[in-house]
């Protein structure tokens, strides 16, 4: 039996599960895990890219559009702002955070204005990817940037 014969049923195998997830909804919480970690890996390839506003990929990016991006590359089709996005999110309390989670940054939950995705915990700081602003490129940043003041952090899962 050829290469191409005996990976055949593999294909059909995963094909199949990709038909599943897509007729059921919901993804698994495996699958969960696999597309925030393939989420993360997308914004990590970004890095050194640089804000644009309104950007949405693929060399140019905005804090939302680089989310947008990182989750459709992944496979999700997410929202296009910062506070569509927390408003479709599952939201999660600081403390169930895990890395592939969004970070909101805003006064209220209602007042979202920048987001990111979180890479984990070390140092004495959370992390998370993002694309700050003006003059500034896509990279790893402490959310403690965003939240002297006023500013709160909240965190969301995609479904």
């Amino acid at each position: 039996m050829n290469a191409a014969a005996s990976s055949r049923p593999a294909l059909i195998a995963a094909l199949g599960a990709v038909t599943a997830s897509l007729v059921l909804g919901a993804a698994s919480p495996a699958e969960a895990a696999t597309l925030k970690q393939k989420a993360l890996n997308v914004a990590k390839a970004q890095k050194g890219d640089r804000y644009q506003r309104g950007a949405a990929g693929p060399s140019r990016f905005d804090c939302s559009g680089l989310t947008f991006y990182s989750f459709g590359k992944a496979g999700k089709k997410i929202p296009r702002t910062a506070q569509g996005q927390y408003n479709k999110s599952k939201h999660v309390s600081p403390s169930r955070r895990k890395a592939g989670d969004l970070v909101f940054i805003g006064r209220t939950s209602g007042k979202i204005y920048h987001v990111g995705i979180y890479a984990g915990y070390w140092s004495g700081k959370g992390w998370m990817w993002d694309s700050p602003k003006p003059g500034r490129t896509v990279g790893l940043h402490p959310i403690k940037n965003y939240t002297d003041g006023s500013p709160r952090a909240f965190y969301g899962e995609v479904k």
